[in-house]
């Protein structure tokens, strides 16, 4: 299956990778195209996942949020991931950590 992994840039690029049919990737959009498509992902599944690092982390909440409170009142949270990506910076060629989270939504 093909699934969405985020360059350097923050844009998206498909890989061949396990089944992330139900996960939305916050990037540099704005936060209603992204409403949108949990919007549209629930009416296939009952779970979505919405993932994001570095900057994108306030949109990704905000996303979750402008769901919950105008458009689906059922949808909780049912588990939150936070963590550390180790990517390699293209200019210096250092390591650097690089802040992720991952919000698991639900339609009860």
């Amino acid at each position: 299956m093909e699934s969405k992994k985020f360059d350097r840039g923050g844009h998206v690029k498909m890989t061949k990778e396990s089944d992330d049919d139900n996960v939305i990737f916050v990037g540099n959009k704005a936060p209603m195209n992204y409403v949108v498509a949990v919007l549209t992902e629930f009416k296939k599944s009952d779970e979505v996942v919405v993932k994001a690092r570095g900057r994108a982390i306030s949109k990704a909440v905000e996303t979750v949020e402008i769901v919950r409170k105008k458009f689906l009142s059922d949808v909780s949270v049912n588990d939150i991931k936070i963590g550390l990506e180790n990517i390699i910076d293209d200019k210096t060629n250092k390591p650097m950590d690089i802040p992720t989270i991952e919000l698991y939504l639900s339609s009860t």
